[in-house]
This record gives structure tokens, sequence and C-alpha cells, in this order.
């Protein structure tokens, strides 16, 4: 049963927004259980306290500890918070993965044709998954918070490294079919600092940034900062180095199968704001273009 100081606590979004408020206070170890239980969260319920300690490289006593340090007696009562959340909500991250196991087990050593389009049909599934995820969890004021930043903006500058690349690029992309100023920080040579130093007040940064965090975009929003620019973080946790320099922030928790991550949410999120900016805009994508075509 749950212990009495956490009576307030009425489901999850509270438990998280108690974590995220004191989530510089904590201990490293348990900065690591935070941050898995933000982004598992409809996992939390079924995993094991020695599961979460490996995923997080901890000690399982961590674990427990992290339950007490936010008033519960014991992990399961911490446990019970997400159960009653999500509990009968249908397929979880958590059972793609149990089937991708099984998959996996079912045709060790099976060359069979037919394995690749299981797999890929599994990898679709997450993917949806995913997608679900998103739409169920966007939040509106800080969608439209993001939208009308984007309008008002004199120039935009849009960082994303390594995984993260694609989607920066295709947003440069995307918003280049407006009268907008963008700029991709590509840091091609090595020149984040030099394409970033010219970001002033009146400009946007839109970084794009998952675990583990890309340094380089940490440093570009620190200078936008310095610089009075505004900042729309996307990333996939609160917790995320990146929120503290957000004005606006969305998050996005991509579907993943065989330990590779999807980027469909990402870009589907992207691809919305862009929709959203252009009706904004009244923006008429066709005639944006110097021929009056434009290619998907």
């Amino acid at each position: 049963m749950v212990a009495d100081t956490t009576d307030a606590v009425e489901g999850v979004d509270e438990l998280m927004q108690r974590i995220e408020r004191d989530y510089e206070s904590l201990p490293r170890q348990l900065k690591s259980v935070a941050a898995y239980i933000e982004q598992n969260r409809a996992n939390v319920m079924m995993d094991r306290t020695s599961d979460i300690a490996a995923r997080c490289g901890v000690h399982p006593s961590a674990v427990v500890r992290f339950a007490q340090r936010f008033g519960f007696s014991g992990f399961s009562d911490l446990q019970a918070v997400f159960r009653h959340a999500y509990a009968g909500q249908g397929v979880t991250g958590t059972s793609y993965q149990q089937r991708i196991r099984r998959l996996i087990d079912a045709k060790a050593g099976n060359a069979s044709p037919q394995l690749g389009a299981t797999v890929a049909r599994e990898f679709i599934g997450a993917c949806r998954s995913g997608l679900d995820e998103l739409e169920a969890g966007i939040d509106d004021a800080q969608f439209d918070a993001a939208v009308k930043m984007l309008e008002q903006a004199d120039n935009l500058y849009v960082v994303g490294v390594r995984r993260s690349f694609p989607v920066a690029s295709y947003i440069v992309y995307a918003l280049q079919h407006t009268r907008k100023r963008v700029h991709l920080v590509s840091g091609l040579g090595g020149m984040y600092h030099e394409q970033i130093r010219g970001v002033k007040k009146g400009d946007v940064v839109i970084a794009i940034s998952f675990a583990p965090y890309g340094k380089e975009t940490q440093y570009c929003l620190r200078v936008a900062q310095h610089h009075q620019a505004k900042t729309l973080v996307i990333t996939d946790s609160r917790l995320s180095p990146l929120a503290r320099y957000a004005n606006a922030q969305l998050y996005v928790k991509e579907g993943s199968a065989f330990a590779f991550r999807s980027l469909t949410s990402t870009f589907c999120l992207c691809q919305a704001l862009f929709i959203a900016l252009a009706y904004r805009l009244e923006l008429n994508v066709e005639e944006s273009t110097d021929n009056g075509e434009y290619d998907d």
C-alpha cells in the first residue's frame, strides 16, 4: 500500500512533476533512475527492480532509495501509481520488446526469407505505437507557443547532431518554403561556434536532441540564451538537460525494435509543426517556390 506521505500524489503526472522539480538535487544514481522512469512510464508497472537497476547502471538498492526519496515505502508502492494509470491501455513498448525477444528466440538459426518481413512488421508496429503515444501526449499549449514563436521570429537557427541531424535538415527544408530566414547549424568543418554566433534577440533556435544529448546542441542553446534569442527544444524527456534552456518544449518518445530507435514520430511532429506554422502564416506552399512545384 502507498505510504501516507504520498496520498497527495493522484497520478503519474503529479508524481513526474515532483520528480522534475527535485531532479537537480538528486544524487547521480537517483538521477539515472529518474530519467529511466520518465522515459519508460508505461513500462514501469511491469519492470523488476533488478531490471531497472541494470539498465540504469546502479545497484537495486538505489531504485528502492529513489522510491523512498519520493515518499514511498518501497518500489512496489511507486509501481502501483503507474499500474493504476496504465493498466488496460493495450500494447505497450514492453510488450513489443517481449514479442521481438520471442521472435528472435523462435527464429534463432533460421534463415527463412520470411524472417525479414516479420522483423519489418515488428518494427513498423513499434513505430505505430510511438505515433499513438505522440498523439496522446502532445501538449497543446506548448505546441501553440512553439508555432507562435516561429511566426514571430526574425531568423530561425536549427541544430541537431548525429541521429537528430536528418530531422534538423528536414525542418530547414520545410521552413525554407516560408519567407523566414532559416539557417542550418550543421557544424561543417567543426564550425558550430561560427555558425551560431550571429544569433540575436528576436531570433529562434530550434534544437533537436535525444539521450545521450549532443554537447554541440547544448552549446548552441547556451549561446542563444546568452544573446536573448528564444529557443524551441524537441527532446525525449522533461529531465533532458536541454529543457532548462527552453522557451517552448515538445517531447517525443520514439518506438524502438531490436535496439534501433525510429525517427518516425519525430519527423511527424516536425511536419505537424510546419503545417501549423503554414496555416498561421496563411502560406500557400506551392506559391512559395520559384517554379510552382513542391516536392514532398
